[in-house]
């Protein structure tokens, strides 16, 4: 509009004087679009720029529509193939749930679609809907409709799993781009398609369980009495957390039940005998509505008393504990005679012995220099301790508290690298948040400042003479690469259909091996080797990833140091994540061969029996049992049990001996089962996190000889001990070799 004509409108509209709707709209001013460069723009009408420019819904909504009833429609599909190949009744009220649920679901996006005149289908849909997340492919579709009985129960099972899980990551990956389901019912719905989704994999998952094999798969549920199963070793003391150790009110640290709501029992009670028979028969509720399921509270409790790990020197040996640690002495059989016990929280405590020196990992907040209950709520005290603790044991009835070294992340885990009469030297690992430098000189939390605390290792080192003396002296970068601290894993996944690995700013273990000079990190994102030939300059020289592993946990060598086992701890150990629907290669041991100093792929395995949504489970720490001329592992599975693998060949792993347990409760998921299982002079220790510790012998099988079984318990340590992350290279007997191996050549 020109000056003049502006006025004349305000002196118009002033007067109450109409004017011509030719005037209001003179030389409206032009709405352009840009095009790419090179191209010319163009002109749009107020509706077309409104439409490009509306926040009831984005693109990617639309997208999502489109691609989700596809997706729902193969679930259709799949359960119509139900009725004429099984009788199996839980499969067949799961193909009734899913077909109406799915359907329901499917009239719903349709209509949203119409709704907003939005197409029903992208073009060209018809030909990569294969590649969504979870969708079978065709081969997989032909033969799923040529399976009958349980073969086509459990491929059924196993293909809607994973087909359930595809539609939970399109929800999240709508959810986590911008400007996404900003519609409250678009986001309404997103979110019922998880909880639906979710639920129905438990259920499936469940169903699954029952038809395996092995008898692991359903043992009863108890904190005491819980059913077990055992293949080819037997169980030859049971020892309950000592005194001090364990709430006497609540044994088994279940959660508080929480209270119902009031009114969500008085309209229960309200409900007509209709309404109950109209909700009884529609395929979609599940009998015993999840709603009725006991609810439990989600807060721990300030004290824990979970048993962690442990370490033997001689005939001692130690349990770390979340609490504090105990002292065992071993007998003769092997059996552990509880001798002390010192209280003294602030994390896992995983443990190691030196001579008469213990040393402790301490990595909570909660940790205080004086080993009290009390816990340190303020958030910068000289209280507080994250770090080494330091030990004298020399009187095992009184241990003492000698040297401490602070460090700005804690210590999660520690690796004894070299130890002589003069010093100590321990790799420390830590895994949690990097305290505030006000409170430790030199923590920088920040990834972009050179300074950080983050993206290394911890070197200290400990004078056996003066052990309060123990100082951090570096914080080697051995992550480094292209001249980037944080050269490693960035965090993320691999691709469509690969694990959510973390990103390499820590290891969680590391296991050395002094007599090679070689030591393996499981260092959350990646799975590494240093050169220790310097302990106190520990050097990179190679790295892998793996597409299937969350959380690079543990590691362990072959006793001639050729192979390295890295294990997976998805879920961080406290999620049930050995369920039968659950992929086989995701929180599983991976297998590694070294050459010339390189890290081959060689193979996976993952603890065979599924176990139940309420048995947190997942691959954990383990040793080599030393059997001459053969590579065995025992390894601890949390409420997975411990099982006993032959990796002599990593590409054809083959499980040789087990012990599992029920479930600690029935009703809820419980941290429980084993943290650690050791093979030490002919016995099996495992420290079982909610009820102590337990001790196996293995017995002669078609897969492993008496005459093996002598040998491996005839084996010489370095040092007379075994530390969980300190390899050493065993040794045995001339005869005891010969022995071994002529039992297996039937000798």
């Amino acid at each position: 509009m020109t000056i003049q004509l502006a006025a004349a409108v305000r002196v118009a509209l002033l007067a109450g004087v109409a004017l011509p709707a030719a005037a209001m709209a003179a030389d409206p001013a032009p709405i352009v679009q840009p095009s790419a460069p090179g191209q010319p723009s163009r002109v749009l009408t107020p509706e077309q720029a409104t439409k490009l420019t509306n926040t009831r819904y984005a693109p990617g909504d639309v997208t999502f529509m489109q691609h989700m009833i596809v997706h729902h429609n193969q679930a259709v599909e799949m359960a119509a193939l139900v009725k004429q190949r099984t009788n199996n009744a839980d499969i067949l009220k799961i193909a009734n749930r899913i077909d109406a649920s799915q359907k329901d679901e499917m009239k719903f996006m349709t209509t949203w679609l119409t709704e907003r005149n939005e197409p029903l289908q992208m073009a060209g849909m018809q030909h990569h809907h294969e590649a969504m997340k979870g969708m079978a492919t065709p081969e997989e579709m032909a033969a799923l409709a040529a399976a009958n009985g349980t073969a086509f129960d459990q491929m059924f099972l196993k293909l809607m799993v994973k087909h359930h899980r595809g539609a939970v990551d399109m929800v999240k990956d709508l959810q986590n781009s911008p400007g996404t389901a900003y519609d409250p019912v678009m986001f309404n719905f997103t979110n019922d398609v998880v909880t639906d989704q979710n639920a129905e994999i438990d259920r499936m998952n469940l169903v699954l369980a029952t038809l395996s094999q092995d008898p692991r798969a359903t043992l009863a549920a108890g904190f005491r009495d819980a059913g077990e199963a055992v293949l080819n070793m037997r169980k030859i003391a049971s020892l309950p957390k000592p005194a001090g150790f364990f709430d006497p009110e609540n044994p088994a640290q279940l959660q508080p039940l929480k209270p119902k709501d009031d009114k969500e029992e008085a309209g229960k009670a309200g409900e007509k005998p209709k309404e109950k028979a109209q909700k009884a028969a529609d395929p979609r509720d599940e009998e015993g509505d999840e709603k009725d399921k006991p609810q439990f509270s989600e807060r721990g409790s300030l004290l824990d008393f979970g048993i962690t790990d442990m370490a033997f020197s001689g005939d001692r040996m130690v349990v770390g504990s979340y609490h504090g640690f105990n002292i065992y002495r071993l007998g003769a059989d092997g059996v552990p005679a509880l001798v002390s016990s010192t209280v003294c929280p602030g994390g896992q405590g995983d443990v190691s012995v030196v001579g008469n020196l213990l040393i402790m990992s301490v990595e909570e907040n909660r940790g205080r220099t004086d080993c009290g209950l009390q816990g340190v709520s303020e958030k910068i005290s000289p209280e507080r301790f994250r770090g080494l603790r330091i030990f004298d044991i020399s009187d095992i009835t009184r241990p003492r508290q000698v040297g401490q070294v602070q460090t700005c992340r804690g210590s999660h885990t520690h690796s004894v690298v070299s130890a002589d009469d003069r010093r100590i030297v321990v790799y420390g690992s830590g895994t949690s948040y990097v305290r505030d430098e006000k409170e430790l000189a030199g923590c920088v939390d920040s990834p972009g400042d050179s300074r950080t605390a983050l993206f290394s290792i911890d070197v200290i080192e400990i004078p056996v003479a003066h052990p309060e003396r123990a100082t951090l002296i570096d914080r080697p970068r051995v992550f480094a690469a292209d001249g980037q601290i944080a050269g490693l894993w960035r965090g993320g996944d691999h691709g469509d259909g690969t694990q959510e690995t973390y990103r390499t700013d820590m290891c969680h273990d590391i296991t050395v091996f002094p007599a090679k000079n070689i030591a393996a990190g499981a260092c959350s994102g990646n799975g590494i080797v240093l050169d220790i030939s310097d302990p106190l300059k520990p050097k990179r020289i190679d790295d892998v990833t793996d597409k299937g592993f969350a959380y690079w946990h543990s590691a362990t060598f072959n006793n001639d140091g050729t192979k390295v086992l890295f294990t997976d701890e998805w879920g961080g150990g406290m999620r049930p994540r050995c369920q039968a629907g659950d992929p086989s290669n995701w929180g599983a041991d991976a297998f590694y061969g070294i050459e010339d100093g390189k890290l081959v792929y060689r193979g996976h395995f993952k603890l065979p029996a599924p176990q139940g949504s309420k048995e947190n489970c997942v691959a954990h720490n383990g040793s080599i049992i030393p059997v001459p001329g053969r590579d065995i592992f025992v390894q601890a599975w949390y409420q997975g049990g411990i099982s006993v693998i032959d990796f002599t060949d990593p590409a054809n792993v083959r499980e040789i001996a087990y012990f599992d347990r029920g479930p600690i409760d029935k009703d809820q998921l419980v941290l429980g089962g084993y943290w650690s299982a050791y093979w030490y002079k002919g016995r099996i220790y495992g420290t079982e996190i909610a009820r102590g510790v337990d001790v196996f012998e293995l017995l002669p099988s078609g897969d492993l000889t008496a005459e093996e079984i002598a040998a491996a318990a005839s084996a010489q340590y370095p040092g007379d001990g075994f530390n969980p992350q300190t390899q050493t290279q065993v040794t045995w007997p001339v005869a005891a070799v010969r022995a071994a191996e002529a039992s297996r050549k039937g000798g």
